[in-house]
């Protein structure tokens, strides 16, 4: 009679010899994307660095607690919005209608 530890140590899996790369392989795959993503980290973090504090047509720095604050269109320029917290988002709208 078959124990359960005899039953869960039998290889069902036939030969494993032939598939002896695939450990190498991982471990090589593993080195590759953990060096792009190191790579990937700096050259994002000396972009950042690059930004300036303030970009040209910001203006000056306003109270962000300010509940009637208004935002321009980025597109235009021109156009005024109302950015108060009582204007319904989209989310809102969607729930509500």
């Amino acid at each position: 009679m078959l124990t359960a530890a005899q039953v869960l140590a039998e290889n069902n899996f036939g030969d494993t010899r032939t598939g002896g790369l695939a450990g190498p392989m991982g471990l090589l795959l593993i080195l590759v994307l953990g060096t792009a993503t190191v790579l990937l980290i700096r050259n994002m973090n000396t972009r950042l660095r690059r930004l300036p504090d303030r970009f040209p047509h910001q203006g000056p720095a306003g109270d962000p607690g300010r509940a009637d604050a208004v935002a321009v269109d980025p597109t235009d320029g021109s156009e005024e919005q109302d950015s108060s917290p009582e204007a319904p988002t989209g989310h809102q709208q969607r729930r509500n209608g």
